[in-house]
């Protein structure tokens, strides 16, 4: 059983995109289009986008998950069908190029329902010569926000920065190395990183809760005068 190493600094994802958004006001009134990673990036993204008067869409990057063990990860896949793949992990769980065939084949699979489920028909964000801010609700080993990078950087943005309420040490200086600027609220060192350790309320959102999360952020943008969400509230109704 795991013991959290952390104390809770965000009662929920809509507290720490509140949180998270603080750190980026600089950003305010400038050519902005922030990124939400489903499903557990749209609350955050929800926050962040209205604070900053921004455009909200999504990028689809799903973990290449380990066989028998679907907690880790070896990679992470884009929603271009970029690979990125972690030559670290794959020596460690000696993956036979049939395995890793398999699972990249699986998740490109979900990547395309799921682009289907959250974009439909709708064109992608212009986001040529504007700021891309990428955001999830966390980092841990840093390379399925690393395979969304690399597929932003496609679609020609000025530059991209990746936004976080928390993140490991390792996931941050991988971050650095593919982005113009990487943000967080919150950085631990510890060996074994878990995001869950720093909400107070933490469950796997489903894809009704994300799908409202957009919805939300439609009705708020477009509709002056509604009022933000409460940070302390849960997530589900």
């Amino acid at each position: 059983m795991h013991s959290p190493r952390t104390s809770p600094i965000f009662e929920n994802r809509f507290d720490a995109g509140s949180q998270l958004a603080g750190r980026l006001t600089e950003y305010q009134g400038q050519p902005v289009v922030v990124l939400a990673i489903p499903n557990g990036g749209l609350p955050v993204g929800l926050q962040v986008a209205l604070a900053l008067g921004a455009d909200l869409d999504v990028v689809i990057s799903r973990k290449l998950p380990i066989p028998l063990r679907p907690e880790g990860g070896f990679g992470a896949i884009a929603d271009d069908g970029a690979v990125i793949l972690n030559e670290e992990v794959l020596k460690e769980v000696n993956l036979t190029e049939q395995q890793i065939n398999y699972q990249v084949g699986m998740v490109r699979m979900d990547i395309r329902q799921r682009s289907l489920l959250y974009r439909g028909t709708k064109p992608l964000s212009i986001m040529g010569g504007k700021t891309v801010i990428i955001v999830d609700d966390g980092l841990a080993s840093g390379y399925t926000m690393i395979a969304a990078v690399e597929s932003v950087r496609k679609r020609r943005p000025a530059r991209v920065v990746v936004a976080v309420p928390a993140a490991s040490e390792a996931a941050v200086k991988r971050l650095e190395k593919v982005a113009e600027r990487v943000v967080t609220v919150a950085t631990g060192g510890m060996s074994r990183f878990y995001i869950a350790d720093y909400y107070r309320y933490w469950h796997v959102l489903s894809d009704e809760e994300g799908l409202k999360c957009l919805k939300e952020y439609r009705m708020r943008r477009f509709a002056p005068g509604i009022e933000p969400k409460p940070a302390g509230l849960k997530e589900v109704d």
